[in-house]
């Protein structure tokens, strides 16, 4: 098959309604859950289990964020609709991971002790930047539905979820800070982030010149 063919073939698989964009996404965003859990019930998590779902679900997290911050610069820059279709499942993947994370940090990793976790906010600097982009996404999963959106208005609708550049920004710290040695990882994902900023500011001022 010629590399033409293939383009044609590529672009007739991402056109029209896709029934099964959805849910191929649901499926493939909950797998990574999934998997963790049988590790979990297998006991083959490594000699420190919460830490390392702690990690797992921090990583999904801040993966499925730069994901759905992806979906416009996909948009404007190469003319595709279908990153759009799908970026509120993303960005709701965002928050779904999040909350695992904080809810194992808080439940299971410090029992709801809730003065050990105000210690840890106050003391613990990735932990409070951490924490904050996780309430940064509270409000933007609470105005996710359409509902939401007419309700607010477009602009403001808009405005308000420009916080998941901010939220995007404090994960990348949260993860920088938590990194002990290899900075490698984070730093990879610090650069996927200013990538996308970069693209959005691009695209933007491409747009007022016309």
């Amino acid at each position: 098959m010629s590399a033409v063919n293939a383009e044609q073939r590529g672009a007739r698989i991402f056109s029209g309604k896709q029934p099964w964009l959805k849910p191929g996404v649901l499926i493939g965003g909950l797998m990574p859950l999934a998997l963790l859990c049988v590790r979990a019930a297998r006991g083959t998590l490594g000699a420190d289990p919460i830490a390392l779902a702690l990690n797992q679900l921090g990583l999904l997290a801040l993966i499925f964020l730069l994901a759905s911050l992806a979906a416009t610069p996909l948009k404007l820059m190469f003319e595709l609709t279908w990153p759009i279709r799908i970026r509120r499942m993303l960005g709701l993947f965002a928050f779904f991971y999040a909350s695992l994370h904080f809810s194992l940090y808080a439940v299971i990793d410090q029992g709801l002790a809730l003065a050990a976790i105000a210690e840890d906010l106050q003391e613990r600097r990735f932990i409070a930047v951490g924490f904050a982009a996780f309430v940064l996404l509270i409000p933007l999963a609470v105005t996710s539905s359409a509902a939401m959106t007419k309700r607010l208005g477009a602009r403001r609708w808009k405005l308000l979820h420009r916080l998941a550049y901010v939220a995007g920004i404090l994960a990348v710290i949260h993860f920088v800070w938590r990194v002990k040695r290899d900075f490698t990882q984070p730093t990879l994902y610090a650069l996927v982030l200013a990538g996308l900023l970069l693209a959005r500011i691009i695209v933007r001022r491409r747009h007022d010149l016309r």
